[in-house]
């Protein structure tokens, strides 16, 4: 069977020095460990999908437009990926193993095709990485333990607003989801 890398919001808006919800520099340390990631996916033929939030200005249905100052518009540059991680999904766009995506809600399998896409190439383990670990990442990985996915979280590819947040994050996804994390 195949396996996926989720690649969830390396945005803009989420990563930049000046994103309007950045996580800030431990987001951006994790630039070169995601490169990395996708680049043994592809090697070895497996799929690297690109889960990205994405939001209208004034989508009041919405509940994260009450929770948080407007982020990830969709066509503006915060919505648009970061740094050498949009540079590598440029240069790999075309590839049949790439997929990105738009996504509005904190899980990437809600009001997606997620789950079709990866039942339809027969992807039964996926990994999982990005920002925010306590957040979209971590809604994710709950979507996909309740899908039957195999879930790897690795831990130097997820990053979130505080360390509180990622301690309890990754005891919820080994001990409660049963993930591995590398």
């Amino acid at each position: 069977m195949a396996k996926a890398l989720l690649i969830i919001d390396y945005t803009n808006d989420f990563v930049a020095d000046k994103g309007s919800l950045t996580v800030g520099k431990p987001a951006q340390a994790l630039e070169q460990p995601i490169i990395s990631l996708a680049n043994q996916f592809l090697k070895n033929k497996d799929y690297v999908i690109l889960p990205t939030d994405g939001h209208l200005k004034d989508d009041h249905f919405n509940p994260e437009h009450r929770l948080y100052p407007p982020h990830n518009i969709i066509g503006t540059k915060g919505q648009e990926l970061y740094g050498k991680v949009g540079q590598w999904f440029q240069q790999n766009q075309t590839d049949r193993h790439v997929y990105k995506f738009n996504k509005n809600r904190y899980s990437a399998f809600q009001n997606t095709n997620l789950d079709n896409y990866l039942r339809e190439r027969r992807i039964n383990e996926v990994w999982i990485c990005g920002v925010c670990t306590d957040i979209c990442v971590l809604h994710t990985a709950i979507s996909a333990y309740n899908r039957d996915y195999q879930i790897v979280i690795p831990q130097k590819a997820v990053a979130t607003f505080s360390e509180l947040g990622a301690k309890w994050a990754m005891g919820h996804f080994k001990n409660v989801l049963g993930a591995t994390i590398r």
